[in-house]
């Protein structure tokens, strides 16, 4: 059996997650999903966790992992920023936005602050062009944004 230094609750989440499913030999994607929604990422330990229980071989798991830019392999932040930069967002002045939060929370596009608070990132596009510049803080969204909104924003997620 693997060491586990992560929170061996949320593997026992997994695992009971895992052996819910009917047909593992199809649910990778699915169970990388739930993996990544309880730990928040999937450092290597988890993969192979994951591996083990489907019967998958590690190469073919980071694989998936690498190939889906959904995944992550890095610990976020409790608040992850995403700024949507496709074509209406970036003629909409994106660029300016995306320079405020770095300039407020110091750190750079795909950086994480040192207090693990805040992640930024950028996105192509979120499907909300009528709302361009778009920002999205984890679930919540925020439409027609300006680089003077920025530290409101950031100031709705101190905690």
């Amino acid at each position: 059996m693997l060491t586990r230094t992560l929170n061996s609750e949320l593997y026992t989440e997994l695992e009971n997650y895992i052996d819910s499913i009917e047909n593992k030999e199809s649910a990778l994607i699915e169970v990388l999903h739930e993996a990544q929604h309880l730990f928040g990422y999937l450092p290597m330990e988890v993969q192979l966790f994951i591996g083990e229980k489907l019967n998958v071989p590690a190469s073919k798991i980071f694989g998936v992992v690498s190939f889906y830019s959904y995944f992550t392999t890095e610990p976020k932040g409790k608040y992850v920023i995403n700024i949507c930069t496709g074509t209406a967002c970036f003629v909409r002045n994106a660029e300016a936005v995306v320079r405020e939060f770095e300039k407020t929370l110091g750190i750079k596009t795909g950086e994480t602050t040192g207090n693990g608070m805040y992640t930024i990132e950028c996105l192509r596009c979120v499907g909300a062009c009528g709302l361009a510049p778009v920002v999205m803080v984890n679930e919540d969204v925020y439409g027609k944004v300006t680089a003077d909104q920025v530290s409101k924003i950031i100031g709705n997620y101190t905690e």
